[in-house]
């Protein structure tokens, strides 16, 4: 009898690709579509910033930056949701537990919905208010006002498009997730020129370019649910469940404070900018304008990373639910050298090419891309090492060890950088904000190593139970 002399993983697992698939083959084909996809949510803000820059100014693109904080909280909700989902569907499908499954997947696109309406009238009760502490001037003030006033109208869309295709890469279908995201950015940066320049709306045109390709997008989404593959899911399944929800906020939590902590440290170095820019010959608009590019720039590069750790994460989690533990490592490294190799030739872009960078941008006096290019070289110096911590982070979450997850997410931005924001201007003035940068990515990048070659070392042979 099976229960007598039970099948090695392999072969229990043997219908699906996930668990018998080479790694070389199984990783391009879901880190692909997820880079892009990721790397369409970042040109949803870089297309805006490049004709916003060049169509209303250095004020425009100060907007942008002001704005951004509310970008990454929406983001970080949508991650709480759809990795979560994600993560826990792939493993309970690993452990044979479909009907589990359906529910996770269920709640998890019904909570993006629900949380999408919620934070749209939270923001508008707040707006105001929330763009002064966001760290916006006098003379930025008006355009982030206009600029996020629209913009907010399309968040419950751009969270479902965000946090719904993870659920569609965990049922197998990275290549329509790919699509959805781009097809809502071809939208946006076809109208974007159209309405800043032709019909001369400014800042409004790039607004209203963006929520109509998140619209989009998020009718795709829609229109998947239907046709889930792995599970049937009804209109009824969609009803959120306590107990689904836990389990999704366990395992997305990691990602969701890594993107809240994006929020805090960029909030807090707007206000760091703002104030210490006013005593520098650069002045407060400059630094806030900069930085905003450079956060917009890096967010390409770490769109690619975080796309190649979203692409591990359905091997992780299905063969660590299958306890073939042999190829939960073999995916992991091959992830992480692949980022590695992606952060080294970011790091050489950063250093030789900041001027030209920025200049897409739009341009600046001698004092605009001086600062530009000091900000690039110091404070992205240590870009070489981000690759590590994204996907370790997200390894822990996988393979459903959501604290450690925490705990690295939370290293580099909480534990290590907005401290030395605060404390380096003391002494250094403006230029401290820019050597917080580095220090705070070599701590985080070898705590990433030292954490998960531990995990590493106590997995057990495949098929056995974790020690």
């Amino acid at each position: 009898p099976m229960w007598l002399f039970p099948l090695p993983p392999s072969q229990q697992i043997k219908e699906n690709p996930l668990g018998f698939s080479p790694i070389s083959k199984l990783l391009p084909k879901f880190a692909v579509p997820a880079i892009i996809s990721m790397l369409v949510n970042a040109l949803y803000n870089i297309v805006d910033q490049i004709f916003i820059g060049q169509g209303v100014g250095m004020y425009g693109n100060a907007a942008t930056n002001v704005a951004f904080p509310i970008t990454t909280i929406t983001t970080a909700m949508a991650l709480l949701i759809g990795i979560g989902g994600a993560s826990n569907f792939n493993l309970e499908l690993g452990r044979k537990h479909e009907e589990k499954a359906k529910h996770i997947a269920g709640t998890g696109f019904g909570s993006l919905i629900l949380c999408g309406l919620a934070l749209v009238i939270l923001i508008r009760l707040f707006l105001k208010p929330l763009i002064l502490a966001f760290g916006a001037t006098p003379k930025v003030l008006p355009y982030a006002m206009t600029y996020v006033g629209i913009t907010t109208w399309g968040i419950p869309f751009f969270m479902l498009t965000t946090g719904g295709n993870h659920l569609i890469r965990a049922d197998g279908s990275p290549t329509y997730s790919m699509i959805s995201m781009v097809s809502g950015a071809l939208i946006n940066t076809v109208l974007d020129p159209l309405f800043i320049f032709t019909f001369g709306w400014g800042i409004a045109g790039a607004a209203w370019a963006t929520v109509i390709g998140q619209v989009f997008s998020a009718c795709m989404v829609l229109f998947y649910l239907p046709r889930y593959k792995t599970v049937h899911l009804k209109l009824k399944t969609l009803i959120p469940r306590i107990q689904c929800i836990k389990a999704i906020a366990s395992l997305g939590m990691a990602s969701c404070f890594n993107q809240l902590a994006l929020t805090v440290v960029q909030i807090t170095m707007n206000n760091v900018l703002r104030h210490y820019g006013s005593h520098s010959v650069y002045g407060s608009d400059i630094p806030l304008a900069v930085v905003g590019i450079v956060a917009k720039v890096n967010m390409v590069f770490l769109s690619i990373v975080i796309g190649i750790a979203q692409g591990s994460q359905p091997i992780v989690g299905f063969n660590y639910g299958a306890k073939n533990y042999s190829r939960v490592k073999k995916t992991y490294l091959c992830a992480a050298g692949t980022a590695t190799i992606l952060a080294v030739a970011a790091f050489i872009c950063f250093q030789i090419f900041p001027r030209q960078i920025v200049s897409l941008f739009g341009s600046g006096d001698k004092l605009y891309y001086q600062f530009a290019q000091k900000y690039f070289r110091i404070f992205m110096f240590c870009t070489f090492l981000n690759g590590l911590q994204p996907v370790t982070a997200n390894f822990f979450t996988s393979i459903g060890k959501a604290t450690r997850g925490i705990v690295l997410s939370m290293t580099r931005q909480i534990l290590f950088l907005i401290p030395m924001i605060l404390i380096f201007p003391l002494f250094m003035g403006i230029d401290g904000v820019m050597y917080a940068g580095p220090i705070a990515d070599a701590a985080a990048g070898i705590l990433a190593v030292l954490l998960v070659r531990k995990e590493i070392k106590r997995m057990p042979a495949d098929g056995a139970l974790p020690a």
